[in-house]
C-alpha cells in the first residue's frame, strides 16, 4: 500500500476541521428550508426527522398573503438599492481622493472614516429617531435611505480605498499624457477597473440595507404601507406563538435574493475583495 505523502498527511486534519465548519454553518440554513416546507403536523412533532416524509408549499402562500406583502417587498428593494448606489457615488470620488490625492486634513479624514467604520449604529438609533421626530421625517422611506447611505458609506470608502491602492497610478498618469483631465483618466481608465471592487461594495452594502431591522421598526412604525420585509418577517409572531412554518418559508423568500445576486457575482466579488486588499 502506497504510504501518503507528509504534506498530504497535514491537510487531513485541515478538510476535517472544513467539512466540519461547512456542516455546522450550513444546517441552519437546511433546517430553515426544511422546515418552510414541511407540513404544520411535522414541525411541531415531539421526534425531529431530518428528511422530510412529505412537502408542502402552504407556508409559502401563508408568508406571501400577509397584507402589504408586496408593498414591503418594494420599500426594502428601494430604500437598499437607494442607500447603496448613494453611497458608491459619495464612496467613489471619496476613495479617488483619498487614495490619489495630497490634501491637508487627509489623514485625519480616513481616521474619521475608520472610526465611523467601527462605531456601533445602534447607538445613534436615538439621536436619529429624535431627528426624524423634530423634522417630521418618521415614517419616511427617504429618510430611512438616508440613514442606509451614512450606514454603509465607511465601508464603501475603506473597500474602494484599498482597491484603488492595488491599481497602478502609471496607468492613469498615460491617460493624463494622451491628453485626458484628472477626471477623464479616472472616467476612462481607473473606473472600468474598480468595476469587482464596485461590486463587491455594493453586494455586502446591499447585504446591510437589505437585512436592518431596528432602524426600520424604530422609524416606520406607524404606517403599514411603509415597513421594510424584516418587519414582515417579525409579523409571524405575536408574542405569545410563532408560525415556524410561515416564518422560515418567510426567511427562505428573504434570503434568496441575496443569494442569487451572490451567485451570479460570486466570481467577480472574490476577485473584488482580493484585489482591494493588495495595497492599503
Amino acid at each position: 500500500m502506497k504510504a501518503l505523502k507528509p504534506r498530504t498527511l497535514k491537510r487531513i486534519p485541515l478538510n476535517i476541521a472544513a467539512l466540519i465548519t461547512f456542516v455546522v454553518m450550513i444546517f441552519p440554513v437546511y433546517w430553515m428550508l426544511l422546515t418552510a416546507f414541511r407540513p404544520a403536523k411535522e414541525i411541531g412533532a415531539d421526534t425531529p426527522k431530518f428528511l422530510p416524509s412529505s412537502l408542502t408549499f402552504e407556508h409559502f402562500k401563508a408568508a406571501v398573503d400577509v397584507k402589504n406583502f408586496w408593498d414591503y417587498w418594494t420599500n426594502s428593494l428601494v430604500i437598499a438599492i437607494g442607500g447603496v448606489g448613494l453611497s458608491l457615488v459619495i464612496a467613489c470620488f471619496a476613495a479617488f481622493a483619498v487614495a490619489r490625492m495630497q490634501w491637508p486634513g487627509r489623514a485625519q479624514f480616513i481616521l474619521m472614516v475608520f472610526i465611523a467604520q467601527m462605531a456601533p449604529w445602534e447607538a445613534l438609533m436615538i439621536p436619529m429617531f429624535l431627528i426624524g421626530r423634530d423634522q417630521d421625517l418618521l415614517n419616511s422611506l427617504p429618510f430611512l435611505t438616508a440613514i442606509y447611505f451614512v450606514m454603509t458609506l465607511p465601508f464603501a470608502i475603506v473597500t474602494l480605498r484599498g482597491f484603488l491602492g492595488g491599481i497602478p497610478v502609471e496607468l492613469e498618469e498615460a491617460a493624463r499624457v494622451d491628453g485626458c483631465t484628472r477626471f477623464g483618466a479616472f472616467r476612462r481608465v481607473v473606473f472600468p477597473l474598480l468595476a469587482p471592487g464596485l461590486l463587491s461594495t455594493s453586494l455586502f452594502g446591499f447585504i446591510t440595507a437589505w437585512n436592518e431591522f431596528a432602524f426600520a421598526n424604530a422609524l416606520l412604525f406607524s404606517d403599514p404601507k411603509q415597513q421594510t420585509l424584516p418587519k414582515w418577517l417579525n409579523d409571524f409572531s405575536n408574542g405569545l406563538t410563532v408560525d415556524w412554518g410561515a416564518t422560515m418559508a418567510a426567511a427562505s423568500l428573504f434570503m434568496l435574493p441575496v443569494l442569487l445576486i451572490f451567485l451570479v457575482l460570486q466570481g467577480k466579488v472574490s476577485g473584488g475583495l482580493t484585489s482591494g486588499a493588495v495595497k492599503g
